[in-house]
């Protein structure tokens, strides 16, 4: 989760169930969830991690919520973001998608997961694999609030340069960072947070 969905906090404020958690995670029982759940979890298959990239790149210019409460009718538009299967659309499962509100009804970004399936298929070792090569060295300190929390780094800036000249689209380096973030390549779960590195 990039630093700019929420202003900027001190630290994880606790919510009703007394946990204390990253501040972006406190506006809707949805985010609270996706938070507890699954943001941070190692990623470690080509499947899971296309479907992370995906929707980062689907969140350009919205917000996060937009996109998790699409998520369910985009993996059903989207094979479960099954790699082989997505590659093979064509320009009728594009209009297909067009044609459905439930869904983030962008052509460009629609081509362009088309486009980033048919690309990580062409990837040496995998999209999981070359995510996870631009891992940030060990020993980062846990961020103490959202101001802590960049929106880009060196990492993800060198995998959105390896993505893009792989043939990927929507690929910048905030949009790298956040993938990163979702799939557990880094850990930005605040100092206070109940899943922090130091609770």
């Amino acid at each position: 989760m990039t630093s700019n969905d929420t202003a900027p906090q001190a630290s994880a404020p606790p919510v009703p169930d007394g946990r204390p958690r990253c501040t972006w995670a406190l506006g809707t029982p949805d985010l609270a969830e996706y938070h507890d759940t699954e943001w941070g979890r190692p990623v470690r298959t080509d499947q899971g991690m296309f479907e992370r990239v995906s929707l980062e790149a689907f969140q350009a210019g919205l917000s996060w919520l937009t996109v998790l409460r699409k998520r369910a009718a985009l993996r059903e538009h989207f094979a479960g973001f099954a790699l082989e299967e997505v590659a093979a659309f064509g320009g009728d499962d594009v209009e297909r998608m067009l044609a459905d509100a439930r869904i983030i009804r962008s052509r460009a970004k629609i081509e362009a997961v088309i486009g980033n399936a048919r690309a990580a298929l062409e990837l040496p070792g995998g999209l999981a694999a070359a995510v996870w090569e631009h891992a940030p060295a060990p020993g980062r300190p846990a961020p103490a609030g959202d101001a802590d929390v960049p929106a880009s780094t060196p990492e993800s800036t060198a995998l959105a340069k390896r993505l893009k000249a792989a043939g990927f689209r929507f690929v910048g380096p905030t949009t790298a960072y956040a993938a990163m973030q979702a799939t557990g390549v880094v850990d930005d779960h605040l100092a206070g947070c109940f899943l922090g590195r130091g609770a």
